[in-house]
């Protein structure tokens, strides 16, 4: 559901770039997020935080898109919350008494402590990637292009990392179920 609710403002965004320009969508963009938040808020008395923390940086560099007339702040948008949802899942590793994926999945997932800590690798990864594909995507290609790729490419990219990702747990449980039998026998 949460995923559905991320990517209202995203498709919003798009129908208002089509229907006149970047800086319309912007300007529907910065309003679109916030109403979402409080939506949510009011229905579930929670904060999502990296919903909240892309919500700031849209009115951020938003406003710096609208008052400059310029793009490229905008564009930055998901590259430094990608970037930035990284350097948490990082420190994570020393901050807390488990990886912030181990809290994520710990009741879906069975693994050791070294595994937890390699897809919470794999997950910082994946967030500098796409930080890194969006920003090169920015200055290479249209602006038609980016804002495209902003939703068809992002979730290609993200369902591609999710089956990646399910692939290596299945591999990593079965392995630990194969050293387990073998310890028992």
């Amino acid at each position: 559901m949460q995923l559905l609710v991320d990517y209202i403002p995203i498709v919003v965004f798009i129908v208002a770039y089509f229907l006149k320009d970047i800086y319309f969508a912007t300007a529907v963009l910065m309003g679109t997020m916030p109403l979402i938040l409080l939506v949510q808020w009011a229905l579930t008395k929670k904060l999502n935080r990296i919903y909240a923390a892309s919500t700031v940086l849209v009115l951020i560099l938003g406003t710096a898109t609208l008052f400059f007339h310029n793009p490229l702040f905008l564009f930055w948008k998901p590259t430094v919350l990608n970037w930035v949802i990284g350097l948490v899942f990082l420190g994570s590793l020393w901050i807390g008494d488990k990886p912030i994926i181990q809290r994520m999945l710990g009741n879906a997932a069975t693994l050791s402590a070294p595994q937890w800590r390699t897809l919470n690798l794999i997950w910082v990864g994946f967030f500098i990637f796409v930080g890194v594909v969006n920003i090169y995507v920015a200055y290479n290609f249209s602006e038609a292009f980016w804002v495209n790729f902003k939703l068809f490419g992002m979730l290609g990219l993200t369902l591609v990392f999710i089956i990646i990702q399910s692939l290596w747990l299945s591999s990593a449980m079965k392995n630990d179920e194969t050293l387990d039998n073998n310890t028992e026998n």
